[in-house]
């Protein structure tokens, strides 16, 4: 198992809490942010990784670490399922997504709830798909949100998780680790206020069992016909698995 990041390494809290109070604390600057230091590409991962389900035809949809909804809004426009619920563990975050729900008047499908992705509050077997984008590197306990995950899979439901991974191809990978151990924390200090945020980033980022390392503990847990493609040279990468 990966050693424990945390985003504040001065407090006593577990990694859960500190994720909370870090998200709560950038979550009026996170979607410019998300889109200013990715230059923009975050918006084409995630259409990519949401076409994964474009054949499963998802009806009910669950969406974990859903922050402030955009992989979920995604979803809604290109899948067009009945229902989609986004769960996640701030609520700074899930206030953004509320307020971005109201303004598109998407209440009917679209519905968010303050909920830990270890310990989902569904039944067994309830979702046709669950998705995660750029979240399963912030579970304390991985192996176990992946297996909350699976348990509310219906049969036959798929997994698709979209997180960044590390570039190893020269020069991909120097330009990669200069621009986000260096220029990332910088531009994210100065317009979240938060000192840590964004230097945790690269920290979990690297401490992350991306590749291979991470479709075994999707198997491990009992996903089946699970796969890894990479997206910019590395630099993220779409996961997916069924049950």
């Amino acid at each position: 198992m990966p050693k424990t990041v945390t985003p504040y390494t001065d407090l006593n809290s577990t990694k859960k809490q500190q994720v909370a109070t870090m998200f709560d604390n950038i979550s009026k600057t996170y979607d410019f942010l998300n889109h200013f230091l990715s230059l923009g590409i975050d918006v084409i991962w995630r259409k990519i990784a949401i076409n994964e389900l474009k054949r499963c035809n998802p009806k009910l949809i669950l969406d974990v670490a859903t922050g402030t909804g955009d992989f979920a809004f995604e979803a809604l426009s290109i899948l067009k399922p009945d229902k989609i619920i986004g769960v996640d563990i701030s609520q700074g975050m899930l206030g953004v997504a509320e307020e971005k729900i109201k303004k598109r008047k998407l209440e009917h499908v679209f519905e968010v709830k303050l909920g830990d992705s270890e310990k989902l509050l569904f039944d067994d077997n309830v979702f046709d798909a669950v998705t995660v984008a750029f979240g399963v590197r912030n579970f304390e306990n991985l192996e176990k949100g992946l297996a909350d995950m699976l348990r509310v899979l219906r049969p036959g439901g798929k997994a698709v998780i979209l997180e960044f991974s590390k570039p190893r191809a020269f020069p991909v990978k120097q330009l990669y680790n200069v621009y986000f151990h260096f220029i990332t924390p910088i531009v994210g200090k100065f317009f979240s206020k938060d000192s840590r945020a964004y230097s945790y980033l690269p920290e979990s980022v690297q401490n992350f069992p991306d590749g291979d390392a991470f479709s075994g503990m999707m198997q491990k847990v009992g996903y089946q016909s699970t796969n890894a493609r990479l997206l910019a040279f590395g630099i993220c990468s779409i996961y997916t698995g069924v049950k």
